[in-house]
């Protein structure tokens, strides 16, 4: 499985947004200086997770956007399935009832990443991503050097 920019963006936006967004909303264009994403390619993905419900907008002055949930119930999984669709590496043909599905042997071990990949995002909380930036990277810029 490859995860695309919009995924890989949008975590990092939303991790930002996690960080800064506590007191007040947070502006697009806050969001894409400090992660060093395009603003129109950024309010693309904003609006995916907003359709999802993981975030919201704040309008009038001084508006932007907040997280619509607490960071600790949104998982990385949450996230990417919004941005990304299924995550499943392989979509076997086999689970759906195939010519070969009660000869197949390979869709046990499709099955078994498929699951382990749900797994791992499912565990993985906003809130530690944001504290473990908040360690590593106390002003949350990358400067360019992770796109």
């Amino acid at each position: 499985m490859k995860l695309s920019t919009k995924g890989r963006y949008g975590l990092r936006a939303i991790i930002d947004l996690a960080r800064f967004g506590k007191e007040a909303p947070v502006s697009i264009s806050s969001i894409a200086a400090r992660q060093g994403i395009s603003e129109g390619y950024l309010e693309q993905i904003v609006a995916l997770l907003k359709k999802a419900e993981l975030v919201k907008s704040v309008r009038g002055a001084g508006g932007g956007y907040v997280l619509a949930k607490e960071a600790n119930e949104i998982s990385v999984g949450d996230i990417l399935r919004a941005l990304e669709g299924d995550l499943d590496a392989v979509n076997c043909s086999a689970e759906g009832g195939c010519t070969v599905a009660d000869e197949c042997v390979t869709k046990y071990v499709w099955r078994k990443i498929n699951d382990s990949i749900n797994h791992t995002v499912d565990e993985m909380l906003l809130s530690k991503l944001a504290e473990e930036s908040e360690d590593i990277n106390p002003d949350g810029e990358f400067e360019n050097q992770c796109k």
